[in-house]
């Protein structure tokens, strides 16, 4: 095996300079051992590339814990974390192992029931009309050109979530700009500026903070039949969320929910442009849309990787793991494992069967795979319906991040259909 100490695989720098990792990914599936990796600047790890080994994690949250952190932090970031704790007092259900998740799951989960969030289908549906038909009224003589992964992609979701979880539209450009400095906090085009990293990211944290507490304590003085309300008066064992869970609760939803539906729409989009004649069978076969959004969430795997942290000293298919170890599960190796999927490297609208982990598997599975599912297929719907042909307008650029992966820039040429 080639000698990969890991950098490849957990750089932000080299997600965003040479993409994703699949070849160092695809050599280290051929091994059913795990490879120890140690890379400078980041502490030690285990990286998780085969679907079977995930999914067995996964499915053991007493053994492989959550509460250590989700991120493998460079030395550069746990500086920062030890200096502010601004975000570290903040608690999300991402970050907890049972029993406690369980309870605190439960407090949003009414409301991401397939039932429930058909309850959102005019709101989700409204902004891809609308998005899309931006698109077409600019288009001179039948054709037309934007940036997607701003105008569309990033958009799409921003509009939906901050409906449901009350943020005021004109807020809205406050929020995408707080989300990109979260998670695209290592890219020096996204980054919030600041004297240092320490200074930037507690402000970044007050920001949040302010915005979201605002909101809390309206819902909570004047209730009302969102999810805004739900999370703001939800209670775990009979009792109030605190403020930093609720909080959390709060993040969590929007940041999440809004940055990988927004990556998963953009490397979509910029795949299909790259593959015109799945575009085409689509256009032919619209009822392949909710294959196609399945597809697209496999191929692009907007949540790279998750982190756990070995709970105690255990043998994991004849090899010793000690207590403390760090896992590094990536799905997105996992969905291009040779062994689950047939010819896992080329991009099939149709395909089936896809058992993808693109919204993870077990304890953690994504609370809001619902809504990103039905705000993907309301913008691949309109898109398929009223624009005859996409084609890539320059080169596409990656965000320089590693855990929640995406384009940043999508220029994107497209023919308006006449029907449109």
């Amino acid at each position: 095996m080639t000698d990969i100490n890991g950098l490849e695989l957990i750089s932000p720098r080299a997600y965003g300079e040479r993409g994703i990792p699949h070849d160092q990914w695809s050599e280290l599936r051929r091994s059913n051992r795990l490879h120890f990796c140690e890379p400078p600047g980041f502490d030690s790890f285990y990286p998780v590339v085969r679907y079977e080994h995930i999914c067995e994690i996964s499915k053991q949250p007493d053994l492989f814990l959550s509460r250590f952190g989700i991120v493998l932090e460079s030395d550069e970031q746990k500086i920062t974390l030890n200096k502010d704790q601004s975000f570290g007092e903040m608690r999300s259900i991402i970050g907890m192992d049972p029993p406690e998740h369980r309870e605190f799951r439960k407090v949003a989960s009414p409301w991401f029931t397939p039932r429930a969030i058909h309850g959102a289908d005019a709101i989700v549906k409204e902004s891809a009309r609308n998005l899309v038909g931006r698109l077409v009224e600019r288009a001179r003589g039948g054709e037309g050109e934007c940036e997607f992964a701003t105008e569309i992609a990033a958009a799409h979701p921003l509009r939906v979530l901050s409906t449901i979880l009350g943020v005021p539209r004109e807020q809205e450009p406050q929020i995408l700009r707080l989300t990109n400095e979260l998670f695209a906090g290592d890219d020096p085009d996204l980054q919030r500026e600041g004297e240092d990293r320490v200074q930037a990211f507690d402000e970044l944290a007050k920001d949040l903070f302010m915005m979201f507490s605002s909101i809390i304590a309206d819902r909570r003085a004047n209730p009302r039949d969102d999810l805004a309300s739900l999370l703001a008066n939800g209670q775990v064992n009979g009792e109030l969320m605190g403020m930093m869970e609720t909080l959390g609760y709060f993040l969590i939803t929007f940041s999440a929910g809004h940055d990988t539906t927004k990556n998963a729409l953009a490397g979509g989009i910029c795949t299909l442009a790259q593959n015109p004649g799945e575009f085409e069978k689509l256009k032919r076969n619209p009822e392949l849309i909710p294959s196609a959004v399945e597809e697209i969430v496999r191929w692009t795997s907007p949540v790279n990787y998750m982190k756990r942290v070995v709970a105690k000293d255990l043998d994991f298919h004849d090899q010793k793991l000690c207590k403390g170890d760090n896992l590094v599960m990536f799905y997105g190796s996992a969905n291009r494992d040779e062994s689950i999927f047939e010819d896992p490297f080329a991009f099939r609208v149709d395909r089936r069967p896809n058992p993808h982990l693109g919204f993870g598997i077990g304890e953690h599975f994504c609370l809001g795979s619902h809504l990103a599912r039905e705000s993907q297929r309301a913008m691949l719907h309109e898109l398929v319906g009223r624009i005859d042909s996409l084609e890539l307008a320059g080169e596409p650029e990656r965000i320089q991040s590693s855990f929640v992966v995406g384009l940043k820039k999508l220029p994107l040429r497209y023919r308006v259909s006449q029907a449109a």
